[in-house]
């Protein structure tokens, strides 16, 4: 394709995505540079037959100018990324100083608000990501041997946990997982403790939300695998056969390295999604015991006082992160087209 053909067209993509995402990103972080102006006080002396007394009250006329003046606020730079809502630098020196061991600062560290979301976002994404790969794979080479007369019937029921939106599919699980649930009540009875909760335990909640991670990601992983496993070479894997190859040898010298493109794929677009996990903490009523990055975004959102300069900050620290994650997967892969040009 000519450079000039190839330019017109990807210039639409390129003007959707200048408009719609990078437009945006830049504006959240100039917000996320300033903070709402404080309201103009005044002090007004009353004086009346008993005394004299002090008023304060706010300059509403003063401080609607200063607004209009100014309309993103005061700008304070990288302040409220450094302050304890998020990045936390002081108390993150103070910890480190009173620490006696890497794993006491951690422990310390994990009371703030935005490593305590990052140590559950890092969890959740670094052990639902290769579980997934691993069991979409498993579940696609199956359905693949299977009869053919079955594999419909397999796909529908494979596929339906994609079907159930992220929300609704948690809180059916929530539900389920209650005391009065049929998971709940049914482990209750195993362990003979009618006090027994799974809401109730740290561990136990983020082990329930990673189940639920794995189960709503399979599909996906399982879907793009099997179509990638119709494009297989009939005559490789006819001579592997005719070799000797046992099914784990055909599918470590054959299968994988055909499909390695498509997991690149899946774990990039996984890597992102379970970064931004959100929905499930909401499903499933979970920040008294597990929150993320996204949950901070939504929760400095909420209530009556909205924080929209502490909402900038943690999407662009949220942003950073995905870039961070994905990073060594893209070199490794640029490396690899490279090394094939």
């Amino acid at each position: 394709m000519k450079h000039r053909t190839f330019f017109w067209f990807i210039l639409p993509t390129f003007l959707a995505m200048f408009f719609f995402i990078t437009l945006p990103i830049i504006s959240v972080f100039i917000q996320s540079l300033h903070t709402p102006h404080e309201n103009i006080l005044i002090s007004v002396e009353n004086c009346d037959p008993f005394g004299c007394k002090k008023v304060t009250s706010i300059d509403h006329e003063a401080t609607k100018e200063l607004k209009n003046e100014k309309p993103l606020g005061k700008f304070v730079g990288l302040d409220i990324y450094l302050d304890r809502g998020h990045i936390a630098l002081e108390q993150v020196k103070q910890h480190w100083n009173n620490s006696e061991n890497f794993l006491s600062f951690l422990s310390l560290i994990s009371d703030l608000p935005f490593y305590k979301a990052i140590f559950f976002t890092l969890t959740f994404t670094f052990t639902v990501t290769p579980i997934m790969l691993f069991l979409g794979l498993l579940i696609a080479l199956g359905v693949n041997a299977i009869n053919i007369k079955l594999k419909g019937l397999i796909i529908f029921f494979s596929l339906l946990p994609m079907i159930v939106t992220p929300l609704i599919g948690s809180i059916i699980l929530f539900w389920m997982i209650d005391s009065r649930g049929i998971v709940g009540n049914f482990l209750q009875i195993i362990f003979e403790d009618p006090n027994l909760s799974l809401k109730a335990s740290t561990s136990l909640t983020w082990v329930t939300l990673i189940v639920y991670g794995v189960w709503h990601a399979i599909p996906f992983s399982f879907i793009v695998f099997y179509a990638g496993l119709q494009t297989l070479p009939k005559d490789q894997m006819e001579s592997a056969q005719i070799d000797g190859a046992n099914t784990f040898q055909q599918t470590i010298h054959i299968i994988i390295p055909h499909i390695m493109p498509l997991i690149t794929f899946v774990t990039l677009m996984q890597l992102m999604d379970n970064f931004r996990v959100f929905e499930p903490i909401i499903g499933f009523n979970a920040e008294a015991h597990a929150t993320s990055l996204s949950w901070i975004i939504f929760n400095d959102l909420g209530g009556e006082t909205r924080q929209l300069s502490a909402a900038a900050t943690s999407s662009i620290l949220t942003i950073l992160g995905i870039v961070i994650l994905l990073l060594p997967v893209l070199i490794k892969t640029w490396r690899e087209f490279d090394f094939k040009k």
